[in-house]
């Protein structure tokens, strides 16, 4: 190896270099960083945070890398977000071969992705996916060398037929570009398939193209990253990893595996039928969240839960019989939900009437709207928040505070963790004829009578439903936390 003599023990490789016309001694890290002096001062890259891959032009080797924008940079493109682009350019006098093979060994070793699947959602939010996919995501993508099977979703659960049947051993991940709505349905089709224990060690990643991006959101946020293309494409890139709970909703033997949410009542009363306003882009929330405060609505229902360990003081005690299906092997029916046995455990009731209840994963609905500060990926819990009544103008400015999170604080809101949640859903106090919706991950699993669209089927019937969720259950692509 040249340069023997300037080497220290822990150095990987280390030579004279030409850097814009100077020469140099550059060096590999044992821990990862190229040091160099540029100009009298002392410059360095993170193989680990800064680098994503390298390309050789002649004699020169070009290491591209992004840089965050507090520490400085060229701005190569239209990015926004928390990183730039920057290259790094220089020419080894000798032993060219020598520096591609230890920065291509060093890169290799840090498990980073190498082949993704990857959604276009073309129809999610404002429309513009295809363009952020082709103006962020891709350069960034190719850049770091990876490999892309591309997949434009062209109709509803398109994504989840395709992950359903494709063979998981060619990819390195997934990713959606595309709101909260194709990560659900890959999910779902991971766990129908037969092998859906392997399938599920496939690393999911997100870049928000949609109207809510709740679960990038609350991935980005966690370390204080912005929720934007840039951010989460270079998250995805250096390969970090973090598992998230999977929540069952079952309704006899139909299914639906949900990551995100669930609401009945106000919440997805304003998610859904708002659609009507869908013209008015993202101000539908607010002016329909307004007519429905001011005409508010109250449910009749119960539900039950078990609660996690120091919210046991909430509720009545009741007893509670969970549906449990017939034992089929997976090879024929996928994945059917956690095993453990809650029957026996302590439940606890409440009765309505209610305005609203919302149970949630992670702690971002929506890029601004923070449902629950105190939610965990992986704790094994969902976080309940029941609100049973409330003054319009209290209400009015608790919608307000979900921006902050500080809705929670509320006396009018209670806000618990649970390991398992039944709904049985009632009609409206004030018109016994006519029902409500449930909605969980954006999608309508029930209509009662009388509702928005009420002549669509859903996946499940307004009746009793049973939550329960299973820890850490899939795999996500996350920042380094």
């Amino acid at each position: 190896m040249e340069n023997d003599q300037f080497m220290c023990p822990t150095d990987i490789i280390t030579g004279i270099v030409f850097i814009d016309g100077e020469l140099a001694m550059l060096t590999l890290t044992a821990d990862g960083e190229l040091r160099w002096t540029e100009y009298g001062l002392r410059q360095y890259l993170s193989m680990k945070k800064d680098v994503l891959g390298f390309i050789v032009e002649g004699k020169q080797i070009r290491v591209k890398a992004v840089v965050e924008k507090e520490a400085g940079g060229i701005c190569c493109g239209q990015f926004g977000g928390d990183f730039v682009r920057k290259d790094f350019v220089f020419e080894p006098l000798i032993d060219q071969n020598g520096w591609c093979y230890k920065l291509r060994q060093y890169l290799d070793s840090l498990g980073r992705p190498k082949r993704l699947l990857v959604f276009v959602n073309p129809f999610g939010g404002k429309k513009s996916a295809r363009e952020i996919f082709v103006k962020e995501v891709k350069p960034l993508f190719e850049d770091a060398d990876v490999q892309l099977e591309i997949q434009e979703t062209k109709y509803q659960l398109h994504a989840k037929e395709f992950v359903k049947s494709m063979d998981v051993s060619k990819y390195d991940g997934i990713v959606c570009v595309s709101g909260d709505g194709i990560l659900v349905e890959v999910v779902n089709g991971l766990l129908e398939r037969a092998d859906w224990r392997n399938a599920l060690k496939l690393p999911i990643g997100m870049v928000p193209a949609g109207t809510g991006n709740g679960m990038i959101k609350s991935l980005l946020d966690t370390v204080g990253l912005r929720c934007c293309a840039n951010s989460a494409t270079i998250s995805i890139i250096r390969g970090h990893k973090r598992s998230v709970d999977v929540a069952t909703i079952a309704q006899g033997n139909t299914k639906f595996f949900s990551v995100l949410m669930l609401a009945w009542g106000l919440i997805a009363d304003i998610d859904i039928e708002s659609e009507k306003f869908r013209w008015m882009g993202s101000a539908r929330i607010d002016f329909y969240a307004l007519q429905r405060i001011i005409c508010l609505r109250r449910y009749n229902g119960r539900i039950l839960f078990l609660p996690a360990p120091g919210f046991e003081g909430y509720g009545q005690p009741a007893s509670c019989s969970l549906y449990q299906e017939p034992h089929v092997s997976d090879k024929e029916v996928g994945y059917q939900g956690p095993e453990t046995k809650f029957e026996d455990l302590e439940w606890r009731e409440m009765k309505g009437p209610f305005v609203t209840i919302w149970l949630h994963n992670v702690p971002w609905g929506a890029e601004n709207t923070l449902t629950a500060p105190a939610a965990k990926f992986s704790d094994g819990y969902l976080d309940l928040i029941v609100l049973k009544n409330c003054p319009k103008l209290v209400l009015l400015s608790l919608m307000r505070q979900t921006s902050s999170g500080t809705h929670v604080e509320s006396p009018y809101i209670v806000y618990i963790k649970v390991k398992a949640f039944v709904l049985e859903p009632g009609a409206l106090v004030d018109e016994p004829d006519k029902e409500g919706i449930i909605d969980s991950d954006g999608e309508v699993l029930a209509r009662g009578k009388r509702t928005y669209k009420c002549d669509q089927k859903a996946l499940m019937s307004y009746d009793k439903l049973q939550v329960t969720v299973d820890q850490g259950l899939a795999t996500l692509f996350s920042p380094e936390y």
